[in-house]
């Protein structure tokens, strides 16, 4: 795979990605405190058959910050500015966690730019205690207080220090801009219920995915989500937790191959019909 930075434009700084392949545009935007680099398995093994792109979000890897205070909405302008600074129109679309809720957005704002969806381990309409969890991790960031263990342990759970998967999540986020960080995690703390209201006007294949074992992209809001689009369908891999694309790559990466070969047309085949049709 190749790391590639786009020049600065108009609408943002330097935008950092990795792409591989040939053929139809897949985009793919990782969580909060990751890079790039976190997609690895699904660039491997999707590359194959699409030109993958895994972008760095603002902030993180090589890309450019947003200014600090920017909202989910500004995170959503910028993946819709960066799709078409690569020379794309129309997508599919993936994101994990913090990119998923970014994927969620785009959908519903722009969905010109989106052929289809797929939300890994995303969050919606968190409970007030969930809420209020979230933001107070968002403020202690914010201060700069930032303690890497403690999202290593809830993402993979206590006693996984050997795990070398873990260490490499370990090193990106201990290598990420703090600014960028703390902006994209407030943003990530405030936007589960930003675009929950227009899942109905995604009109086009959305998955939504999470692992069993995951307490804060739950199950529940996966099921949630693949409910109130029209073409929604969950999947949820048992004995897996947050890290699902990279603790269960083979998993994952069917679940996608599948997805990506979904009709995308709703008027011809939808989720209540048994039709075969390709993309």
């Amino acid at each position: 795979m190749m790391l590639t930075t786009l020049p600065p434009s108009e609408q943002s700084g330097p935008i950092g990605y990795r792409a591989a392949g040939t053929g139809a545009p897949l985009v793919l935007l990782h969580g909060v405190g990751m890079q790039s680099a976190a997609w690895a398995p699904q660039l491997a093994a999707l590359s194959s058959s699409h030109r993958v792109i895994a972008l760095d979000l603002p902030g993180h890897g090589r890309s450019a910050p947003l200014p600090a205070g920017s909202e989910l909405a500004e995170f959503v302008d910028w993946a819709a500015d960066a799709i078409q600074a690569l020379g794309h129109d129309r997508v599919s679309l993936a994101g994990h966690s913090m990119g998923a809720l970014v994927a969620a957005g785009l959908s519903v704002s722009r969905p010109d730019l989106v052929e289809r969806v797929a939300l890994l381990n995303g969050v919606f309409r968190r409970d007030d205690a969930a809420r209020d969890a979230v933001k107070a991790r968002a403020a202690q960031i914010g201060t700069g207080n930032f303690d890497v263990e403690t999202p290593l342990d809830r993402w993979f759970g206590a006693g996984s220090e050997s795990c070398g998967i873990r260490a490499s999540v370990a090193a990106w986020l201990r290598a990420v801009d703090l600014g960028g960080y703390a902006t994209a995690y407030s943003a990530f703390a405030c936007g589960d219920d930003c675009y929950a209201d227009g899942f109905g006007r995604i009109r086009c294949p959305l998955l939504a995915l999470t692992g069993d074992l995951d307490l804060n992209s739950t199950p529940a809001m996966s099921h949630a989500m693949a409910a109130a689009a029209p073409m929604g369908q969950a999947v949820i891999v048992e004995g897996h937790g947050h890290m699902v694309n990279l603790t269960a790559p083979e998993k994952v990466n069917a679940a996608l191959a599948d997805w990506l070969e979904t009709c995308s047309k709703l008027e011809t085949c939808s989720k209540r019909e048994n039709v075969a049709c390709q993309p």
